[in-house]
């Protein structure tokens, strides 16, 4: 990806009371970039939670909620503390830029302002943020088979743990456990373990494609699927196809006395996190639990928990 890639083809929020400022710059940037508006600081926030821009350039001064408090509400949620904001605005005193950028701003502009300059500070804003995004890609992938690492998991259903008991919704997790892994490495080679990883690995990531769903390498040759919104029936659903999935790449294992091929075992568990402060630490001890009695039951199963 080149620097003009990554300076371009942005999705920018502008937010702005006045909807000639929003017209002047939607002229500026609309060539380069899909463009939003919005004409309230709440009408901006209910934009951002549904379309998530790359960028927001945001007016200070606006009846009701204003730029400041946006931003601040914007630094304070996981979801959006990361998201670039350039304060777009008629104040112009050295203390306003102060404001802005203590707020968490990462510009500010003082109308009128001239539009070669806005572009070039979106450019840069995108640019920057593009690089750490793919920064944070990698501090968040396993590098041998592409899915997500366990950190990436762990912060992820944090935040769906929190979502799913603001709206009363369930959460699942299953626990999957490569069978006789050791033996495979043992009678293979340690570099066909490592094809086997992501064999298998791609293989259950084809059986879980829901944009929220999560596959991630928990350790080892054991990975953790999460499956927000979805319960114990949908959980079962999912674990019976990657049982299916694992076992028609027919990967041989001679060293495994569960079947002749690689096979898979896996622990079910599923909840709707209440609203009272826990984690979702219990959720995962169970399904972990679940791995156990499937293994002990024989392997190349699954077995769930009774909660629900």
């Amino acid at each position: 990806m080149t620097w003009t890639n990554l300076a371009t083809g942005g999705r920018i929020l502008i937010v702005d009371d006045a909807m000639e400022n929003i017209q002047i710059l939607h002229q500026a940037l609309r060539d380069e970039h899909d463009v939003l508006f919005a004409l309230s600081g709440e009408k901006a926030l209910e934009i951002v939670q549904q379309q998530m821009p790359d960028l927001v350039l945001l007016d200070a001064v606006m009846p009701g909620m204003d730029g400041y408090a946006v931003c601040a509400t914007l630094q304070g949620a996981p979801s959006t503390r990361d998201l670039p904001i350039i304060f777009v605005t008629a104040l112009s005193q050295p203390e306003d830029e102060t404001r802005a950028l203590e707020a968490g701003a990462v510009d500010f502009i003082s109308k009128p302002f001239n539009v070669a300059v806005v572009r070039a500070r979106v450019r840069t804003q995108l640019t920057v943020k593009r690089q750490a995004d793919a920064m944070r890609e990698l501090t968040l992938t396993d590098a041998l088979t592409g899915v997500a690492n366990r950190r990436s998991f762990n912060e992820t259903i944090d935040n769906e743990w929190r979502r799913c008991a603001r709206s009363s919704l369930p959460l699942s997790v299953i626990m999957i456990d490569i069978d006789h892994f050791k033996r495979y490495n043992d009678h293979y080679g340690h570099q066909a373990g490592d094809l086997c990883l992501q064999q298998v690995s791609a293989a259950m990531k084809r059986c879980a494609a829901r944009p929220h769903d999560l596959l991630a390498r928990y350790g080892g040759e054991e990975f953790i699927l999460l499956l927000p919104q979805e319960g114990l029936a949908g959980a079962e659903v999912v674990a019976q196809r990657i049982l299916d999935e694992v076992r028609r790449s027919a990967i041989p294992h001679a060293a495994s006395d569960t079947s002749g091929l690689v096979t898979v075992s896996l622990g079910i568990a599923s909840v709707t996190p209440p609203a009272d402060g826990t984690d979702p630490v219990n959720l995962i001890r169970t399904a972990d639990a679940c791995l156990y009695r499937a293994k002990q039951n024989g392997r190349n199963r699954y077995c769930k928990s009774t909660e629900d």
